[in-house]
């Protein structure tokens, strides 16, 4: 598994874990990141993402991108 930070600008991936304090992962499911849903990265600048999820557009930090874990080749 690797972080969604490590994901190319354009890639689609499938979350498959999302690790840290219940209030992380509870913050990131407010925000539609939840595991077994698809996330686009649209753009990456020093680990800081902006994704497309669910037809919404969500800027991530690159401390909280690493708590969000896809597995490559998905």
């Amino acid at each position: 598994m690797m972080p969604l930070y490590m994901a190319k600008s354009g890639e689609t991936v499938t979350v498959h874990k999302i690790t840290g304090r219940d209030e992380i992962r509870r913050h990131l499911a407010e925000l539609g990141i939840v595991v077994g849903d698809t996330v686009t990265v649209v753009s990456e600048l020093a680990g800081n993402l902006i994704l497309l999820v669910k037809d919404s557009r969500i800027a991530l930090d690159r401390s909280v991108a690493a708590r969000i874990m896809f597995k490559e080749g998905k």
